[in-house]
């Protein structure tokens, strides 16, 4: 079992950055794709980042490319995710998620994170 504890959310205003944390459980986090995903009011949930599990691969959803950044202290068993220019569609609750099988590519297809945080909103007005 590992436990997934998101924080940093928010409330900020267009043009402002915010950066979310992530902390997971286990003293094999090292090993773990790490991914950050994102649901905003009557959506469905949507990919926004993944890394693998030494920093060296990161994946961006097209709406966050250039914006956005993962990264991950393996160390402290964290991962960050660092939002630059905000903009109201960026209003959501935000997920971390882990996927074990760190010898895979990281994707952005929800069923294949296996364990899941509760969320930290982030709410971005104009």
């Amino acid at each position: 079992q590992v436990q997934v504890v998101e924080s940093g959310g928010g409330l900020v205003q267009a043009g402002d950055s915010l950066r979310l944390s992530c902390a997971a459980s286990g003293r094999s986090f090292s090993t773990y794709i790490m991914g950050w995903f994102r649901q905003a009011p009557g959506k469905e949930r949507e990919f926004v980042a993944t890394i693998s599990w030494n920093g060296g691969s990161t994946y961006y959803a097209d709406s966050v490319k250039g914006r956005f950044t993962i990264s991950r202290d393996n160390a402290k068993n964290t991962v960050y995710l660092q939002m630059n220019s905000l903009n109201p569609g960026d209003t959501a609750v935000y997920y971390c998620a882990v996927d074990r099988r760190g010898w895979r590519t990281p994707g952005g297809n929800p069923i294949d994170y296996e364990y899941w945080g509760q969320g930290t909103a982030v709410t971005v007005s104009s």
